[in-house]
């Protein structure tokens, strides 16, 4: 009998075709988009000051452990390799490398993914995009060493065990109340899986990746465009049993970070598939943000855009660096007016993200680069912090406005 069967036999040659697909894709054809001279020299100001922020950084910050947020009483909030964002600091200072070309940058990363990298084999959380593309994804990216690309392929091989084919998606948390939690920020771990395929020639990754991505376009979003935090599953049934926030005001409020989670998401899946599907949704959220009545003029969210007490409310500096990093990329992948109109708003964000209202004095806000983030505002943690992933995608989407704004 043949080794495989059945089952096996389909998910095999689906796997196969999948890959094939993935591998044949030509480049994605990119709108140019022009940038402006002037925010061209602010960003590098603002990459200037990160590079001198992020070594301070590293002479304050303990050797075995990893920058987190700003504790309550003002002092450096920091973590061990488990928390979810452990990946963002090194892979914010290769980023740094890659702009500056500073080798103290390059060694003091390599330094702390040395403590991530047992992180591959970590099989109880979902965040295994965040903690180890952003990191050693960024490393291999550079420097092309098959043991940064090692890492990565166990890093796929654990998040792929969570999949659940039954309800077809990843899950997110094995605490709390519920039975098979799928949160929109998920959508941020699919690009491991995805580069896994290409890198692998398993088509599998690839398969749970565009599965999950499927799913969630089904059941997170609203007729508007928004979503939902929080979809708990029956995992033996796939059924919807609860729609619910964790970090938003409300179930029924759109919390601003995981609209941009889904907007980034959906960005990457097309330039990942060419699936029209994923451009139309990404562009979907774009608008649903864009067109706002509680976006802020200077177009940095508030931390929830149904937040009970706008505009007196914490503003998300994080939630408008992840968008106008998607906006720079989906602005790409658009024509005519709807690029310009993306472009622009990752203008208008990036601006305000690098005036002194977010962005922070030399030796100041712990050594981090933005200030003015929320991480759970209902559970008065993180609450107007400096956080590390807010660091992160305001570096790359600094880098993008320069390099694809030639």
């Amino acid at each position: 009998m043949n080794k495989y069967s059945g089952k096996q036999t389909f998910k095999l040659f689906t796997g196969t075709v999948l890959l094939a697909a993935l591998t044949a894709l030509a480049p994605v054809q990119a709108q140019t988009q022009k940038a402006k001279p002037a925010l061209v020299q602010r960003a590098n100001q603002a990459l200037d000051l990160a590079v001198k922020q992020y070594k301070l950084m590293a002479q304050h910050l303990p050797d075995s452990l990893l920058p987190r947020s700003t504790n309550k009483d003002g002092s450096l909030m920091t973590s061990n390799s488990h928390w979810w964002c452990s990946g963002f600091y090194p892979g914010t200072l290769l980023y740094l490398y890659e702009y500056k070309k500073d080798a103290s940058l390059k060694t003091e990363a390599l330094k702390r993914l040395a403590l991530i990298e047992n992180e591959k084999n970590n099989k109880g959380t979902h965040d295994l995009g965040f903690m180890m593309y952003c990191s050693f994804g960024n490393a291999y990216r550079l420097f092309k060493d098959p043991a940064y690309k090692e890492v990565l392929l166990t890093s796929a091989r654990s998040l792929s065990t969570r999949f659940n084919p039954t309800v077809g998606c990843i899950k997110s948390w094995d605490h709390g109340a519920f039975t098979f939690p799928v949160i929109i920020d998920n959508m941020m771990n699919l690009e491991l899986l995805t580069w896994a395929s290409r890198t692998s020639g398993d088509g599998s990754f690839a398969k749970i990746a565009k599965t999950h991505a499927n799913t969630t376009i089904k059941n997170h979003f609203r007729p508007d465009y928004s979503s939902y935090h929080v979809i708990d599953y029956d995992g033996g049934t796939g059924a919807v049993l609860q729609k619910k926030t964790h970090q938003g005001a409300a179930d029924s409020s759109a919390w601003s970070r995981g609209q941009a989670w889904g907007l980034y998401g959906y960005t990457m899946m097309y330039r990942e598939t060419r699936d029209k599907a994923y451009l139309d949704q990404a562009k979907h959220i774009a608008d649903f943000i864009l067109n706002n009545p509680n976006l802020p003029e200077d177009m940095i969210p508030y931390w929830d855009y149904n937040a009970p007490g706008i505009p007196d409310v914490p503003r998300d500096a994080s939630a408008g660096a992840v968008a106008a990093s998607a906006l720079l990329e989906l602005s790409r992948y658009t024509t005519g007016k709807d690029a310009t109109r993306y472009w622009n708003a990752a203008e208008k964000m990036l601006t305000s993200l690098s005036s002194p209202a977010y962005l922070a004095k030399e030796g100041e806000n712990n050594d981090f680069i933005l200030m003015h983030s929320v991480g759970s505002f209902p559970h008065k943690s993180e609450v107007d912090v400096p956080l590390s992933y807010a660091d992160y995608y305001f570096v790359e989407a600094l880098l993008r406005y320069k390099q694809w704004g030639k």
